[in-house]
């Protein structure tokens, strides 16, 4: 007897007869191929959404926003056009005694942006009203300096929703923002 023989190499039945090896299934068979395709399709998957994820973000036009981290790794503001016609505005708070504030106030606009310009100088008289009442609606400890951003984030807010039409305030700046004792 040779040594093929004993084995079953060619799939029939060993020669006493017996069926020692056992036919796959059909789903057995396919099986470790299904998944084999379902791993397949779902790592493309995620790497399709990763990379589209990735390149909308790189794509995407982003406009800088002054509302970033501040720090020393800040990226560069863009250059904005500066409505400064406000003029200097003095109130007084609502703090008992009242503290006299004295302020200076440019707002920033994109550049080339005519109708935000001329839409500005026509509402410059309800622009300085309207910052005399919002200071004078303010006490001493909500015009610290540590929250100058809130109050030029809130500003810039009311303005663009409320008081100008198709302008739109990009940034505020305090040149001058003094609080005082009134003596």
């Amino acid at each position: 007897m040779s040594d093929n023989d004993d084995l079953d190499i060619e799939g029939g039945e060993s020669p006493e007869g017996s069926s020692t090896y056992k036919k796959k299934s059909a789903l057995g068979a396919l099986l470790p191929t299904i998944l084999k395709f379902v791993a397949i399709g779902i790592g493309a998957t995620i790497f399709i959404v990763t990379v589209v994820l990735i390149t909308m973000g790189f794509n995407q036009p982003s406009e800088w926003d002054h509302r970033a981290a501040e720090g020393p790794f800040m990226a560069v503001p863009p250059q904005w056009s500066w409505f400064t016609d406000i003029g200097t505005v003095n109130t007084q708070t609502i703090d008992t005694p009242p503290r006299t504030v004295s302020v200076v106030m440019h707002l920033g606009f994109e550049q080339g942006d005519a109708t935000t310009s001329s839409e500005l100088f026509g509402r410059q008289i309800p622009l300085q009203a309207f910052t005399r009442n919002y200071f004078a609606q303010r006490t001493a400890d909500e015009l610290r300096p540590e929250n100058e951003a809130r109050l030029r984030r809130e500003i810039m807010d009311i303005l663009n929703t409320r008081y100008l039409d198709r302008a739109r305030i990009r940034d505020v700046q305090f040149v001058r923002l003094d609080v005082m004792d009134v003596f």
